[in-house]
Formats: C-alpha cells, sequence, structure tokens
C-alpha cells in the first residue's frame, strides 16, 4: 500500500464568542495530523521538536527536525503507542524513569533554544515516560527477535581487516554489537512502514523553515 497522500484536517476548536463574532473564527488550535483517529495538534509537534532539538533524551544529540519532520516522527511514535495499548506490551519501570527525568529535565535547563519557554511543567517527564515505554515495546516486539550469527561478524570482521587505514581493528563483541543495533534499527523501521500502510493517517501540510 502506498504512503498515505497528505491531506489538510481542518480540525479547529472555536471560541463560542468568536463563532458569535461577525468577522468570522478565532482559531484556538491546528491539527497536525490524524492517526487512526487519534489527534495530534501543532503544539505536540512544536514540542517533539522542541525536545529533540534540546537532546532531551539522556544519550542522545541535538537533533534538528523540520515541522514535517518532527510530525512524521510523532505520528510514527503514536502508531507504535496505539499498539503497545492494544497489546499490552511494554512497561517502564519508576526507577528508570526517575533517573532518566531528572537528567532531561537538566538536558533543558541548560538548553540554548528558547523553545524550551514553551514546555509546561511537568512535560518533560510525560516525554521521557513515553520515550521509554517506546523502547521497552520494541525490545519486546522487535528486537527480541533479532539475531547475529557468528559467520555474519566473522565476514564482517574479515572485510574490515582487509579494508586499508581503518586503524585498529575492533573486537568480536564490538562488531556484534553494532551489527545487531543496525538489524534492530532496520527492523524497527520496517515495522513502522508496515504500521503506517494498515493505519488511517490524515496529515496537514506544515509549513517548514
Amino acid at each position: 500500500m502506498k504512503p498515505p497522500v497528505p491531506l489538510l484536517l481542518g480540525l479547529l476548536f472555536l471560541s463560542p464568542a468568536a463563532g458569535r463574532a461577525a468577522e468570522g473564527y478565532r482559531v484556538y488550535e491546528s491539527t497536525a495530523a490524524s492517526v487512526n483517529g487519534e489527534v495530534l495538534f501543532v503544539s505536540d509537534v512544536a514540542r517533539e521538536a522542541c525536545f529533540l532539538r534540546c537532546a532531551a533524551m539522556p544519550g542522545t544529540e541535538e537533533e534538528i527536525l523540520s515541522p514535517s519532520g518532527a510530525r512524521d516522527r510523532l505520528v510514527l511514535d503514536t502508531l507504535a503507542l496505539q499498539e503497545q495499548r492494544k497489546l499490552l506490551l511494554g512497561t517502564v519501570d519508576n526507577a528508570t524513569l526517575e533517573g532518566y527525568a531528572l537528567e532531561a529535565e537538566s538536558r533543558m535547563a541548560a538548553c540554548s533554544s528558547p523553545c524550551k519557554r514553551e514546555i509546561a511543567p511537568g512535560e518533560t517527564r510525560e516525554w521521557i515516560r513515553r520515550k521509554l515505554l517506546l523502547r521497552d515495546f520494541f525490545n519486546r516486539r522487535v528486537a527480541v527477535f533479532v539475531e547475529v550469527k557468528g559467520d555474519d561478524v566473522q565476514r564482517e570482521l574479515a572485510r574490515r581487516s582487509s579494508a586499508p587505514g581503518n586503524g585498529a581493528e575492533p573486537t568480536w563483541e564490538e562488531v556484534q554489537d553494532e551489527m545487531l543495533d543496525a538489524r534492530i534499527a532496520q527492523e524497527i523501521r520496517n515495522w513502522q512502514s508496515r504500521a503506517a500502510s494498515k493505519s488511517r493517517l490524515i496529515l496537514s501540510p506544515m509549513e517548514d523553515r
């Protein structure tokens, strides 16, 4: 199935007074996407982009996405969280959440981007909770089924050793871990593509700046 064609979803919240006003409507919030009926707002997209720009997740680097790029990332997360809720697969340990949330809040406080001023108290912790839930979901749904065989590692080691100018050779375990991470990442992308192809997605045009 081809990816859905982006369409304008005209879902707007209206002020009662504005509804009666002759000059028209007052827009409180605009829709960025609808994912199987679940609405994502432009403010959700802006928040996602800000957390990524500020590298709020411990262990990550700054990632600058366009509005459409941040919207697409949020759509993929939403698809996975919908599946997580359906299967009840994936959990977040409270101690882990506490540690990640504290570091994330510290990262946001140190972030130089003015976007952080739009992040309300508690939103950083909730964003971290969602990201940890997604990580555990994909570990249980995808990563557990991925393996790297010894022959594959041996071939990769031989390929690297034959390539000139590679410097110090990595260990067997390092190569195995690299290959496993790469295969898990690819399988997650495959899962996301399949989920998107079977879902009802309506995407509003986003102005990229």
